[in-house]
């Protein structure tokens, strides 16, 4: 990218951390100012679900440090992970926390800014695309829609110790919020699925798992509350995913804009709504 791009830019300084948001996979939805971190940071600290393709963006002499985490699997404790940023940056290295999707959504960055705040550590929080609503995107899904919600809810579907949230009020959200967005939350939708059914959302409700969002290995899985569980088994798809349940989900098939251009016919809007098209899986 030509330094013209970058020309009013803030700098990132030694010894300071940029908490980055990556977006949900394609580099192409890295924000300017995200690549302008990249190309001066020292050391970056990344997470496991960095699309490869932004590390490219990373200047030639730059140390690539890894600390995913990943469900199930050994993962540096967050504890740690904050307190290497402290080290990092005292050791006057101009430090990038790179992080999938936005720092503070369901990303811990708000963990790894108190760590710097207690450490007197200077910090630029850099916003990303959240993959709650840039992966539906590349689903050809939205989130909100004149004619189908006014509100929308996201929430997790799993808290630090791996199990659905106890926290969560699925009664109020299930009747509350037409569109309800979940990260992490594929390996716990037997749970999920009976919580919101109970709450009174029918079993017939339109589901979306999107997998790998805004990759090329993208899967997008249609089903309904009530086959949630049963479609994700048979489907064989496996987290990174994001959850999606509500009517905006039955908009697929008129905006499956990527789908369009590897040959999918777009149907209008009207013949979404009498029910023409729409398929599981997609």
């Amino acid at each position: 990218m030509n330094d013209t791009a970058f020309s009013n830019l803030p700098a990132l300084e030694p010894g300071s951390v940029w908490l980055v948001g990556a977006g949900p996979g394609d580099a192409g939805l890295l924000t300017l100012l995200a690549a302008k971190g990249l190309a001066d940071a020292d050391i970056i600290v990344h997470d496991a679900l960095v699309n490869e393709d932004c590390l490219k963006l990373a200047h030639p002499s730059a140390i690539l440090e890894y600390a995913g985490k990943r469900g199930g699997k050994p993962s540096a404790k967050q504890r740690d992970i904050s307190l290497r940023l402290v080290e990092l940056a005292r050791a006057g290295k101009r430090v990038l926390r790179l992080k999938g999707g936005d720092p503070f959504v369901f990303g811990r960055g708000g963990e790894e800014a108190l760590t710097l705040v207690e450490h007197g550590i200077p910090f630029r929080i850099v916003p990303g695309i959240t993959a709650g609503i840039g992966g539906l995107a590349y689903a050809g899904i939205p989130v909100t829609h004149r004619d189908v919600n006014h509100a929308v809810t996201f929430l997790t579907g799993h808290d630090s110790s791996g199990v659905v949230p106890d926290a969560i009020n699925w009664e109020a959200i299930g009747k509350g919020s037409p569109v309800i967005v979940m990260y992490m939350a594929m390996k716990h939708i037997a749970q999920i699925s009976a919580n919101l059914i109970a709450a009174g959302r029918s079993a017939d409700e339109p589901v979306a798992f999107v997998c790998n969002a805004a990759t090329p290995a993208q899967q997008v899985l249609e089903t309904t509350l009530g086959q949630a569980e049963a479609d994700v088994a048979a489907s064989g798809m496996e987290p990174p995913a994001i959850v999606v349940v509500g009517k905006v989900v039955k908009l697929r098939p008129s905006l499956d804009w990527l789908g369009a251009l590897s040959g999918r016919k777009l149907l209008p809007e009207t013949d979404v709504r009498a029910g023409a098209g729409h398929k599981v899986p997609a």
